[in-house]
This record gives structure tokens, C-alpha cells and sequence, in this order.
């Protein structure tokens, strides 16, 4: 690709840190660097016509862990893991809100829910809720977070479901408006997106470091951050992030829809709320994770007929409804729940590993990596 002197000149000369990934991470990491070393020059780098990955295309709950979700995290992770991690998450989310404003990503304290058809798994779940209130109490400032919310269930006009557990602290945003206030922020301290930007590969030379892209476009700077969460395997061949698909899709309008917050079931894996009067709803990726385990976008058989399934049957049985739009994103997990936020070399450097909950800790990591490198400059 030829670029003239102009386009050379003003976007990819002198630049002081190249960020690669324009999703929550990424953003938040030259927010935070540019609010504190005003005179750097700071370039981010997308692959996509959008911010590829999650970042855009997550279902918008602003949660930090159903009962069922922490439970299962204590059977491989240390009590002391888990509640730093919910910690994190609880703080991420709160600096998401003071840093955009809760207008601007339309957010709702409308509650979770996390939802049973087994009464093995409810009554397992149901004898912790006391302990994990107590855990939770001094992070969230409110002494009882999770409840029992059976008496709810009918409300909901919910099927196939025997009880419910409440957590009162969750919440929900609007992603496309988040991702747009977060993008308007970087613009007006002066960085530059440079949007279908495809990096090959990042060169550490000790004294710099050089970008190469698909495209033949070579960038010098002085330092790197990569952000690509679930495209990090093509950058970081070595690091345990592993790609995980997430399939998506949502109904028309629903007239008269009694459902209002975010909803878990098996163990999160499944996840639906009301976007206004419409029902969002993801998941299923557990039904063949070594499918799902790809950085390919699309939908699957499989997942679309369960998604659809449990769409008729518990979230709107006897309900009229069409689906409007189905659609898919890229997580990027692995063995540890912990995100990954360290010196890949002298100049290089990354923020990735979200495991799903890149709206609770995306601007604590972005804020993280960016004192991690400012402190190198």
C-alpha cells in the first residue's frame, strides 16, 4: 500500500507509543497515558472497520460474578484470588462510570439474576449465599448482595425455571455507547485510530520498536502495547490466552416484555437481558468448546438451535417474538482468570486475558498497562 507524505508525515512519524487493539483496553490504556504525559504521541492500531473482538459486541452486563460464577472460580482459584478478582471488577466498573458518566453508556442498576432449573445446583448454590455476602460486603459497601428471588420468577414470565437468586449490585450499559464515548474521549486529547490496521508482527530492537502490517506499512515508536485480548495468540504465540467465541442474537421489539435486568444460568455460560424491549441472548459455547475456541467469526448450528430452544421454552414461553439479528464475538481466556498485564520485553508490553469480563476490568487493566509504561518513558 502507498501512502503520500502527508498521511506518513502526520500519522506515523515521531510516534512516542503505538497501541494495538482499539477495544476497552486499548482505549482506556491511552486515556490514562495521555491524561498524564500530555505531550506524548500516542497512535492505536485496529484490525477491524470496528473495534474487532468483544469490546463491541458483548451482551453489556455490568456484573462482577453470579453465585454460580464464583463458586465454580473457588474450585480452581484461591478464596484470596476470587475476592481480589471481584474486587477489581467492582472498581473497574465504578471507574467505567465516573470516567464516561452513567448517561453516556445508559447505564442501569436493574439488577442479575441468576437462574435454576436443577435443585442440586440451586441448593448448592443457595447454602453459600451467606458466605459469599460476607466476602463481598466490605468490596461492594452493602451488606447483602446476593438473595434468594423465587418470588420473582413469576414476574418475569420465566418457564422452566424453579428458583432465582437476586444480586442486587449488578447492573447493565449499553456497549455501542460505551465504546462510542470511550472512542470520543482518546480523539479529544489528540490520538490518533487508525482503523483496518492489521499488525503481522512487533519487533522489540531495544532502542525502539518497529510494527510491520498486512498491508506493508512499517511504524517506528518507542514503545508497544498490545491490547488484543482475544487475538492475542497471533502477537503472543507463548502467553495462555486462548480465543473463545461467544454467539449472540436478539429479538424485534417484544410487546408488553416483563423481563428487566441481566440474567445468568449454568454457571454463566448462558446469559440474556432486555435491551428496551427487545431480549438479548448469548452463550452456549460449552456445548463443543473446541469449535468455539477459534478467532473466526460465525455461527454455529448447534449453539443457534440451543439459543433458540431456551429462548422458546424459558425466556419467553407463550410469547410471540422474531429474532431480528444474530452475531458473534471474541473473548480471550485461559487457565487463570487474572488478566495478564506485564513487560513482554524492554519496550514492549501487554494488557490482555479479560476472561468475559472486559466491561468490569477493562479500565482498570487500560489504566494498569499505561502507569506500567508511562514509568518507562
Amino acid at each position: 500500500m502507498n501512502i503520500s507524505f502527508w498521511e506518513q508525515d502526520t500519522y506515523f512519524n515521531n510516534i512516542d507509543v503505538v497501541i494495538i487493539g482499539s477495544g476497552i483496553v486499548g482505549l482506556n490504556a491511552a486515556f490514562n497515558l495521555k491524561k498524564k504525559h500530555k505531550k506524548l504521541k500516542i497512535a492505536i492500531l485496529e484490525r477491524g472497520m470496528l473495534p474487532m473482538g468483544a469490546s463491541s459486541k458483548n451482551a453489556g452486563f455490568a456484573c462482577f460474578g453470579s453465585v454460580g460464577e464464583l463458586l465454580d472460580d473457588l474450585k480452581n482459584h484461591s478464596e484470596n484470588e476470587v475476592f481480589s478478582l471481584v474486587e477489581k471488577r467492582w472498581k473497574g466498573l465504578q471507574r467505567l462510570r465516573k470516567n464516561l458518566g452513567d448517561k453516556a453508556i445508559d447505564f442501569n442498576d436493574f439488577g442479575g439474576y441468576e437462574v435454576f432449573e436443577s435443585e442440586q445446583k440451586f441448593a448448592v448454590c443457595d447454602e453459600k449465599i451467606n458466605y459469599l455476602n460476607k466476602h463481598i460486603a466490605p468490596i461492594i459497601g452493602k451488606k447483602t448482595v446476593y438473595k434468594n428471588a423465587d418470588k420473582q420468577i413469576s414476574g418475569f414470565g420465566l418457564g422452566q425455571v424453579n428458583h432465582m437468586i437476586v444480586n442486587t449490585a449488578e447492573g447493565q450499559i449499553d456497549t455501542g455507547k460505551m465504546m462510542v464515548a470511550l472512542i470520543a474521549k482518546v480523539q479529544e486529547l489528540g490520538i490518533y485510530i487508525i482503523n483496518n490496521f492489521e499488525v503481522k508482527d512487533v519487533i522489540d530492537n531495544k532502542k525502539n520498536v518497529t510494527i510491520h502490517s498486512a498491508n506493508g506499512i512499517t511504524i517506528t515508536c518507542k514503545r508497544a502495547i498490545i491490547a488484543t485480548n482475544g487475538f492475542a495468540k497471533q502477537l503472543l504465540p507463548d502467553y495462555p490466552v486462548n480465543p473463545a467465541r461467544a454467539q449472540v442474537l436478539i429479538t424485534h421489539p417484544i410487546k408488553n416484555l416483563k423481563i428487566k435486568g441481566c440474567f445468568h444460568y449454568d454457571n454463566g455460560y448462558y446469559y440474556f437481558r432486555n435491551v428496551g424491549d427487545r431480549i438479548l441472548f448469548g452463550g452456549g459455547r460449552n456445548l463443543d468448546l473446541k469449535t468455539e475456541a477459534t478467532t473466526e467469526f460465525g455461527l454455529t448450528t448447534l449453539v443457534q438451535n440451543k439459543l433458540e430452544e431456551l429462548l422458546k421454552n424459558m425466556i419467553l414461553p407463550n410469547t410471540k417474538y422474531d429474532i431480528d439479528m444474530r452475531w458473534s464475538g471474541i473473548m480471550g481466556v485461559g487457565p487463570q482468570k487474572k488478566s495478564i498485564v506485564k513487560a513482554v520485553s524492554k519496550n514492549v508490553f501487554c494488557a490482555v486475558r479479560m476472561g468475559g469480563m472486559g466491561i468490569a476490568i477493562g479500565s482498570l487493566v487500560g489504566e494498569e498497562v499505561a502507569d506500567m509504561v508511562g514509568g518507562t518513558l
